[in-house]
């Protein structure tokens, strides 16, 4: 760097990635500057320039460097700064020098000097906060000890649904993801995936992706989903409130149930046609999206919390556990950026699955399917150990007919799901007499307590008739 390119840089004064010290006389506080730089971007101090920009230049000597050098140690873990002497040709620093350090944003963050980590915030140094030590640390593990590549201590492959994991296999074969392995046996088809840790054990990322529903909960609570329908705009009263537990695919799939039953339609007869066409409130590609995401990135290491999906009569929310990592912002997701997914393998799998198309474009993706629906955007906001997407239903959706209202609405929505839902116990009760509550639930995606309560309805009709003891009778649909 030439004088000329000096006075370019520092022409704009301090910044995020720039600071600036009038000699080597301030080394120690400029050192806790590198170590805040490392820790967030990378940047440079300028030794020979005052805080107000104004070039004074030093004598640069050996001895400075040495102490420089010496005071460099201070890092953990150990860094180079690159250091760069640039003469002063005019004014009164002639035949003095600028001394510029650079540091690169660390590898291996967090950074500290001489034990306390640092981090730069607009133009100043500060003491890092022990969350954000935290959170880095865990970062610079992610490589090589993040939680998805664990062995799964206790489980084996009888512990995992395999026709969901042949399902996944089948589907990556159809989309040209993979090439057909040959042998549908369960620990080939997981080795192929990369699901296999330590001689051939079971991963976490595998039990995740692959779980029977019933033996997860002690071990792993946190395979859980939350989805509830609110009276309103806040969370005072919901008209209807579930949580299930099981793998990630079949959690996908009972949330996209739960908005299929509840999510507002707009109906509209177009000219020409017998048919009503009715459209979703909210670009379902767009939903669905937004639901794998939930599933991909949340932070799995945390026993507490579930993807959760909140609707309200304003907005929908789609909300997943844990923090935004490696530097991303909401407002970075929104814009082109590198894809550094927090469960790579699980996100390989949702690839091969064919939910998610392109790794890194999820956000993309869902702006522009928001976009070309005339649609706002949806914002995304990092909470207390979330990160929540919020979809504003549009005025006209949340209308039912000329001058209906949201509560208008609920009641045909909830009248047409318990119809239907209602009809698919008989269907399954007429192939099979002996299913339980809790087995409809299952194969309905539906709380047992919704099924039985279907139940009754049906049987005050006069639809159905219990044959013999709770255990050991059946069923009997009545035409």
């Amino acid at each position: 760097m030439n004088l000329s390119h000096l006075r370019t840089l520092i022409a704009a004064g301090e910044s995020l990635t720039l600071e600036l010290k009038k000699s080597t006389a301030e080394k120690e506080r400029a050192c806790r500057s590198l170590c805040a730089l490392a820790n967030v971007q990378g940047g440079q101090v300028v030794f020979g320039v005052t805080p107000a920009g104004k070039i004074v230049g030093q004598k640069v000597s050996d001895r400075t460097l040495e102490e420089l050098a010496q005071e460099f140690q201070g890092f953990e873990p150990p860094m180079s700064p690159r250091l760069e002497r640039i003469p002063v040709t005019d004014g009164d620093a002639a035949s003095l020098e600028v001394l510029l350090v650079h540091v690169e944003h660390a590898a291996q963050a967090p950074v500290s000097f001489r034990g306390i980590p640092y981090e730069r915030v607009l133009n100043t140094t500060r003491v890092m906060p022990r969350t954000t030590y935290q959170r880095l640390l865990i970062e610079s593990m992610h490589a090589t000890n993040r939680w998805e590549m664990q062995t799964a201590e206790g489980y084996g492959i009888d512990t995992l649904d395999t026709s969901e994991l042949v399902v996944t296999i089948e589907e990556a074969i159809r989309r040209g993801r993979m090439e057909d392995p040959g042998t549908r046996d369960p620990m080939a088809l997981l080795r192929g995936l990369g699901l296999l840790v330590q001689d051939d054990q079971i991963s976490r990322a595998a039990v995740a992706l692959f779980c029977k529903d019933e033996p997860v909960a002690p071990e792993f609570p946190q395979f859980s989903l939350r989805v509830a329908r609110f009276k309103g705009t806040t969370r005072d009263e919901f008209l209807d409130n579930r949580q299930y537990a099981g793998n990630a695919f079949a959690l996908m799939r009972r949330a996209e149930r739960f908005l299929i039953d509840w999510m507002p339609v707009a109906g509209k007869i177009v000219p020409g046609q017998m048919a009503r066409i009715d459209t979703p409130a909210l670009p379902v590609e767009a939903v669905r999206e937004a639901l794998a995401n939930a599933f991909i990135h949340r932070d799995y290491a945390s026993a507490s919390g579930a993807v959760s999906v909140a609707l309200y009569d304003d907005r929908l929310e789609v909300i997943s556990p844990g923090e935004l990592h490696f530097g991303l912002t909401p407002e970075m997701l929104f814009a082109p950026h590198e894809s550094k997914p927090w469960n790579p393998w699980i996100a390989k799998a949702f690839h091969r699955r064919g939910i998610i198309e392109t790794w890194g474009r999820g956000t993309l993706k869902i702006a522009s399917l928001m976009q070309a629906a005339g649609l706002p955007v949806p914002t995304l906001q990092e909470r207390t150990q979330s990160v929540v997407m919020t979809f504003v239903l549009p005025d006209a959706m949340v209308r039912f007919r000329k001058g209906g209202t949201i509560g208008e609405m609920e009641e045909k929505s909830s009248e047409r799901g318990s119809e239907k839902s209602s009809e698919k116990i008989l269907r399954h009760l007429r192939q099979e007499s002996t299913l339980s509550a809790k087995a409809l639930a299952e194969r309905l995606s539906l709380s047992p307590r919704a099924i039985e309560k279907q139940i009754d309805l049906l049987k005050k009709d006069g639809k159905l008739v219990r044959i013999g003891p709770a255990k050991g009778g059946h069923w009997k649909v009545i035409e």
